[in-house]
């Protein structure tokens, strides 16, 4: 799999339309950030920091490295979400929260913006 259009082509049906919003979501949050496709999952980066990852699995959908300042800001947000170490669980099941997932990522590229 080389560019994301390949990753979300190859998702199962189901999954692609929750993917191109998720992916339209995190780049219009980090609009300057480079997009790729790097340990099997979609990633983003700016000022070669990373800003988030996504990956779908069969009951979730997964959002990686966006730093513990981030999370742990967005803790009470979260709650309702299986979290571990960089890694959050959005169920399938249920309607991805865009709008979270924008202000986090917003507030990841700011981080990466004040450590210059």
């Amino acid at each position: 799999m080389k560019t994301v259009d390949d990753y979300l082509a190859k998702a199962p049906k189901e999954k692609q339309a929750t993917l191109k919003k998720l992916r339209q979501t995190i780049k219009a949050a980090a609009p300057r950030a480079t997009e790729s496709v790097s340990y099997g999952i979609v990633g983003y980066k700016l000022k070669r920091k990373p800003v988030a990852y996504f990956g779908y699995w069969k009951a979730h959908y997964s959002l990686y490295g966006l730093g513990n300042r981030v999370t742990k800001a967005h803790a009470e947000d979260l709650k309702d979400y299986l979290m571990s170490k960089g890694t959050i669980q959005l169920p399938a099941n249920k309607p991805l929260p865009y709008p979270l997932i924008a202000r986090m990522v917003k507030a990841r590229v700011a981080e990466i913006e004040e450590a210059g």
